[in-house]
C-alpha cells in the first residue's frame, strides 16, 4: 500500500460515519476522489459516486459502453443517546448489529452538534454484583455511558437525544502487515472501491465505471438500494468484510478457510452471477493475484444482495476482505489484502467491453 492509500485509509479509520451519520467521511471520500474521477456527485440519500467514464466524458461514452458498480458502504455500528437521568448518566440503544459483551469497559466518544465529548462505557462492578448477575449477558438498559457530567442539567448543555457514539477511533499497525481498528467493517470495502478507481486514472476503458460509498449498509442495505437504481449497471460488484477463519476459535466447517494475508475473498453462490464469478477468477489468474473462494448458499447479508434485484436484475459478484472480530473496537484486517482487492477490481474493470455476455 503506498503513502497516498495508508494516508486515505487511516482517515476513513480515523472518522465517525454512524448509519444515518455519515456525513463526515463522506466529506472526506469527495475530496480524496476529486483527484481522479470524471464525474462527482451526492445523492439525497447520502451515496457518494465517483464516475470514471471511457472518453473522460459522459457525452463521450462510447454507444453500448456497459455501466458498472462498485459498491462499499461507509457507515459503521455505533450508539444513540436515548436518555439521561438525573445524575448526567446516559442511557444508549444500538445503531446496526451488537454483542453487548465487547462493549463493556471501552472508550466512546458522542459526536454531538459542538463536537466529540469523551465518555466511558460501564456496569456494576464485579465486586459488587450477584452470583446471578455474575452469569448474566447484560442488556442495553443494565449499561451506562459516563462523560463526567456534574447532572442531568450538564449534560444536556453538550447532548442531546438522537447523538450518535462509537468507540473511541483510532488506527494501529500490528506485525507482519496486520493492522487493526474499529469500524473496519466496511470502511476498507470503501477504500477498494476508490482506490480501484484511482488505479485506472490514466488507462483507456471502455465501460463506464462507478465507485459509490453507500450509506446505511449497517441498517439494512439502504444505500445501496437507491444507488443501484440510480445507477443501472449491467454490472455491480460489493465489498465488504468477511470472517476470517485463522483465529482459534474459526469455523471453518460453516466459513470455509479464510486467512488474513491470503488474498482477498471472491464469493460464489446463487447471489452471484457465475460469469462475474469466472471473469473474476480469470483475471486474478492473468495478473498474479492472489485469491481466495468461498461458496455461501443464500442471499448474502451485503450490499450484492439488493444489487442483484434491482430493476431488471444486475450481474453481481461479491469481494470479501477477511476480518478477525468483526464487530468489535479490535477489528484486524490484513493491508496486502485491500492493495489486492482493488488491483483485482481495477484490473476486472479494464477487461470489461460491450462486447461481454453476462447471461448465465
Amino acid at each position: 500500500m503506498d503513502d497516498l492509500g495508508h494516508a486515505f485509509l487511516k482517515r476513513l479509520l480515523e472518522t465517525p460515519s454512524p448509519s444515518g451519520y455519515e456525513q463526515p467521511i463522506q466529506a472526506v471520500v469527495r475530496e480524496y476522489a476529486a483527484g481522479f474521477a470524471d464525474a462527482l456527485t451526492t445523492d439525497t440519500h447520502g451515496n457518494v459516486f465517483a464516475t470514471r467514464h471511457p472518453a473522460g466524458k459522459p457525452s463521450d461514452d462510447p454507444a453500448g459502453a456497459p455501466r458498472i458498480l462498485l459498491a462499499g458502504h461507509c457507515d459503521q455500528i455505533a450508539l444513540m443517546v436515548q436518555h439521561v437521568d438525573s445524575d448526567g448518566f446516559l442511557y444508549v440503544q444500538p445503531i446496526g448489529g451488537w454483542d453487548v459483551q465487547v462493549l463493556l469497559g471501552q472508550h466512546l466518544t458522542v459526536w454531538t452538534k459542538g463536537g466529540p465529548v469523551n465518555g466511558v462505557v460501564a456496569r456494576k462492578a464485579i465486586h459488587l454484583q450477584t452470583p446471578d448477575e455474575r452469569k448474566k449477558v447484560p442488556e442495553f438498559t443494565d449499561l451506562w455511558v459516563d462523560i463526567g457530567a456534574k447532572n442531568k442539567e450538564d449534560a444536556e448543555q453538550v447532548v442531546r437525544s438522537g447523538d450518535p457514539v462509537t468507540f473511541a477511533l483510532g488506527y494501529r499497525d500490528l506485525r507482519n502487515g496486520l493492522a487493526a481498528s474499529p469500524a473496519m467493517d466496511d470502511k476498507v470495502g470503501l477504500w477498494v472501491v476508490m482506490e480501484a478507481l484511482r488505479l485506472l486514472k490514466g488507462r483507456e476503458l471502455r465501460a463506464a465505471v462507478t465507485s459509490v460509498s453507500t450509506v446505511a449498509e449497517e441498517i439494512g442495505l439502504r444505500g445501496a438500494t437507491t444507488a443501484t437504481y440510480t445507477v443501472n449497471p449491467h454490472v455491480g460488484i460489493a465489498v465488504d468484510v468477511c470472517h476470517a477463519t485463522d483465529t482459534p476459535n474459526g469455523d471453518k466447517k460453516q466459513l470455509g478457510e479464510v486467512k488474513c494475508g491470503a488474498g482477498p475473498v471472491v464469493f460464489r453462490g446463487p447471489n452471484m452471477n457465475p460469469r462475474v464469478v469466472d471473469l473474476l477468477e480469470e483475471t486474478a489468474a492473468k495478473h498474479a493475484i492472489p485469491i481466495q473462494l468461498r461458496g455461501t448458499p443464500r442471499a448474502t447479508g451485503t450490499d450484492a444482495n439488493v444489487m442483484q434485484i434491482s430493476r431488471q436484475g444486475v450481474a453481481v459478484g461479491l469481494i470479501g476482505i477477511p476480518n478477525r472480530y468483526m464487530h468489535s473496537p479490535v477489528e484486524v484486517v490484513h493491508l496486502d489484502d485491500l492493495t489486492n482487492a482493488a488491483r483485482l477490481l481495477a484490473e476486472f474493470t479494464a477487461a470489461v467491453g460491450p462486447d461481454h455476455d453476462w447471461t448465465p
